[in-house]
């Protein structure tokens, strides 16, 4: 399996960072390539990837926060403009709705896709050839954390949530676990972690790598001191996720 992380930033931009995207591809494998969210500049940089916009059959959203979804309708029109009309969206309950509302505001668009929905909940399921178990996060709306599966492979994002063990646990035996991260320890701040926490609940899993993503502006300048944090509580290798990252998990270092 290989991650791309195309955005690693969230909804207060910093100017290095767009917000949440990430591609798997499965290049010796079955699965085909999926995109994980596509929040604001996902796009661009999917285009920068060898896959492209018009290598995507299939979106998976975490939720339906702007920063998660704001470049559907501009993917939908660049597809369109490069001759490819169908698009599985899977995700959340709620999801058919969402996009069928935000088609509704652009009505030169509409009737120009063969789009399919699927809404699913926490759970084993199929997604693009990928096992995947979900779980429901800690978050200001419904969220789901996913644990992707191949042949030689585990890799879990968490989305956006609180520290929590139940992601803890689903992130257990993971190569890579891409966590949010939002802010530093001084931050007060609801539905997502501190850093401190973040470690303290990861403690004692056996987890590859931990990236921390999600990074809101607070948290520039404060990267060394994040990860330290993260460490003091979780005995194991974490790193800052940074936007163009492709990480191969059969040829980690």
């Amino acid at each position: 399996m290989r991650v791309t992380f195309l955005g690693t930033g969230a909804a207060m931009p910093t100017g290095d960072r767009v917000q949440t995207g990430l591609l798997l591809e499965d290049p010796n494998g079955d699965a085909d390539p999926l995109l994980v969210d596509c929040g604001s500049g996902a796009l661009h940089r999917l285009a920068e990837t060898d896959v492209g916009y018009d290598g995507i059959g299939t979106v998976l959203l975490t939720h339906h926060h702007l920063d998660h979804v704001s470049d559907l309708m501009v993917l939908l029109k660049a597809r369109w403009l490069a001759g490819e009309t169908d698009l599985e969206i899977v995700g959340p309950d709620g999801t058919r709705a969402l996009v069928e509302d935000l088609l509704s505001v652009h009505d030169y668009m509409q009737g120009r896709f063969d789009l399919t929905f699927r809404e699913l909940g926490p759970g084993t399921h199929t997604v693009a050839g990928y096992d995947i178990e979900a779980a429901e996060t800690i978050h200001s709306m419904y969220c789901l954390a996913y644990r992707f599966e191949t042949e030689d492979a585990v890799f879990t994002f968490s989305a956006d949530t609180e520290a929590s063990d139940a992601i803890a646990d689903l992130a257990d035996d993971s190569a890579i676990l891409l966590h949010d991260c939002s802010f530093p320890d001084e931050v007060d701040v609801d539905n997502h972690p501190t850093p401190t926490k973040l470690g303290k609940t990861l403690a004692g899993h056996d987890i590859g790598r931990v990236y921390l993503t999600h990074l809101y502006p607070h948290t520039q300048g404060k990267h060394d001191e994040m990860i330290q944090a993260v460490e003091e509580g979780f005995d194991g290798d974490v790193r800052m996720a940074r936007d163009g990252m492709t990480i191969d998990l059969s040829k980690r270092d």
